[in-house]
Order: structure tokens, then C-alpha cells, then sequence
């Protein structure tokens, strides 16, 4: 009967399709030993050897390691058990194929050719661990906010700007990541970033608490989106109320009168403000964090710039 048949090493490699130094291996191992050897030596093996064989296979093209194999075939580990541990094993190496991926698809994407050092640092941005990817942006948002007055006082605008990749990116989120890391990294963007918190902190007033008021942006694209969507022109008469208003509402904020100087004062203020690489952060920032994509400010400082400039000239 085959139940009670003994096979030989070469015989095992027959039926399995395994070689005869793959399965000595793994006899060598402890994985599939032998239950006899014949007057010369040579093994032999019981019958459970061709499905202890193909299990081995099996698990091997699956990329579990030789130990956890021999804990399963000794009973040491359930075939469940090993299976949840590679389950996550796979989930990790999944994440870092699609960062690694974005790296790529980024660098495709380009209209400039990158130098060797930039391909470089997309990659190990794309290698950043949780823990790693935190301090990155904690770096970024030290720099932006660190000395402008009370921790407190700024701890929820830099929540807003954190992003929280999720540990199962799509490829859009994961590119997104590399492009964000990129950007918070760039000394002339951090800078921007900088200078624009100094100016909204350097008009705030001092001594007594006060309430937080949105920034010059902010008030903005309040008053200006509808005239921008509008198809309302800065520098035609329909814009006056939109003007008067827009500059009404930020001298009542300062506490200040609404005269030519307060417009100068806002025109240098949308001129810093004025720069692009803000606005693909927050669209990057909202695209990792699931968030709504955010209406872009340029259009609206654009108009305002142009309004202002008018009538300053006039």
C-alpha cells in the first residue's frame, strides 16, 4: 500500500518537483526528515513527505522564512498564525512599494530633468518611516512657528498643516506625501512660510488677550471670491464697494483707520503672501489628510493686488 511505502530522496523530487538539494536542505533543516536509511545511508522518507514538501513550497513562495516553516511543521505555530504575521509583513512592504512608486511616477512627471541628489532625496523621503515622516514635518513647522509667541497660541494652525499619511496610501496620497516632503524641506518655501506668520504676529495686539481673527488671505477670500467668480474686474468701478469693504473689514481687525496707509500695508502684506508653492501645499496637505480640496488663494491676492494698485494710482 502507498500508506505504508518509503520514498526515496530522488523519488520526493519526482513527485513534488522540487530538486534533490532543495529537499536534502531541507531534511538537513529538521523541515522534512527522513524515517529510514537504507544499508548504505541513503534516506528515506514516509509518506506525509510529499505534502509536508508541498506545504513547504507552498509557504516558501509565499516568502515565509525557513523558521517560522519548521514551527509550523514541529506545531509550534498554527498555519493562521503565520499567515496574520505576513499578512502584515505584506502591508509594510506594500507601503513602501507605493512610496517607492511615487518616488517614480514624480520623477516622470517633471518637467525638469532631476539631478542626481534631488532623485536621491525623493528617495529616502519615500523610505521615511511614521516616526521619521513626523519629524520631518515637526522640523518644517518649528521653523515656521517656533518663537512667534506662545506655543498655545499657534497649536492649532500647526495641526492643520500636519499631514497623516495613512498606512494604506493610495498612490495619489503617496505621491502627494513625496511632493509635500519636498516642498517643507526647501529653505526659500520655509522662509515664505516664515515671514508670512511674522507679518499676521507682528500686527496682533500686545498686552491683553484678544480674540483670534482670521488672517489678511483669509479676509480676502471671504470678500473677494464672489467678485473673482463674478467675472467683476479689480480695476472697474463695480469693484469700489468690493474694495471699501475689503479694507473697512481688515482696519476694524487692527484697530486702525482705513487711509492710504493701511492699503499700503495690505498691498505689501497680499504681495509676501503671493506665492504659489502656499497654495500646492495646502492642496497637497488636504489630498494626504482625505481633507476637501481648499479653494486657491492666488486668483483672489491676484485680484486684490490689482485693486489695490489701482486706486492707490489714482
Amino acid at each position: 500500500m502507498d500508506s505504508d511505502r518509503l520514498y526515496s530522496i530522488g523519488e520526493l523530487a519526482r513527485r513534488t518537483g522540487l530538486t534533490v538539494k532543495t529537499i536534502r536542505f531541507y531534511s538537513d533543516r529538521g523541515i522534512v526528515l527522513p524515517v529510514d536509511r537504507t544499508s548504505a545511508g541513503y534516506r528515506r522518507y514516509g509518506p506525509d513527505a510529499v505534502a509536508r514538501l508541498a506545504l513547504v513550497r507552498t509557504l516558501r513562495e509565499l516568502g515565509v522564512g525557513l523558521g517560522a516553516i519548521r514551527h509550523v511543521m514541529d506545531r509550534q505555530l498554527t498555519l493562521g498564525a503565520v499567515a496574520a504575521e505576513h499578512v502584515t509583513a505584506l502591508d509594510v512592504r506594500i507601503g513602501v512599494l507605493r512610496l517607492r512608486r511615487a518616488v517614480l511616477t514624480a520623477t516622470a512627471r517633471r518637467e525638469r530633468e532631476p539631478t542626481p541628489e534631488e532623485m536621491e532625496r525623493m528617495h529616502q523621503l519615500a523610505k521615511l518611516s511614521e516616526a521619521e515622516r513626523r519629524r520631518l514635518i515637526d522640523d518644517f513647522l518649528a521653523t515656521v512657528f517656533e518663537g512667534l509667541g506662545a506655543p498655545s497660541a499657534h497649536a492649532a494652525p500647526r495641526r492643520s498643516m500636519t499631514p497623516e499619511l495613512p498606512d494604506d496610501p493610495t498612490d495619489e496620497q503617496a505621491e502627494a506625501w513625496v511632493e509635500l516632503a519636498e516642498l517643507s524641506l526647501d529653505p526659500v518655501f520655509r522662509s515664505s512660510m516664515r515671514g508670512f506668520v511674522e507679518d499676521h504676529v507682528s500686527e496682533l495686539p500686545r498686552g491683553t488677550p484678544t480674540p483670534p481673527r482670521p488672517d489678511f488671505v483669509a479676509i480676502a477670500r471671504d470678500l473677494v471670491g464672489t467678485a473673482v467668480a463674478s467675472g467683476i474686474t479689480p480695476d472697474s468701478p463695480k469693484a469700489d464697494p468690493v474694495v471699501a469693504t475689503l479694507t473697512a473689514r481688515w482696519a476694524h481687525a487692527l484697530h486702525r483707520p482705513d487711509d492710504a496707509e493701511l492699503r499700503q500695508w495690505l498691498l505689501r502684506r497680499l504681495e509676501a503672501a503671493n506665492d504659489p508653492r502656499r497654495d500646492r501645499y495646502f492642496q497637497l496637505l488636504s489630498l494626504i489628510n482625505g481633507w476637501p480640496s481648499p479653494e486657491r488663494t492666488a486668483p483672489v491676492i491676484d485680484w486684490s493686488m490689482t485693486a489695490l494698485r489701482a486706486r492707490a494710482s489714482a
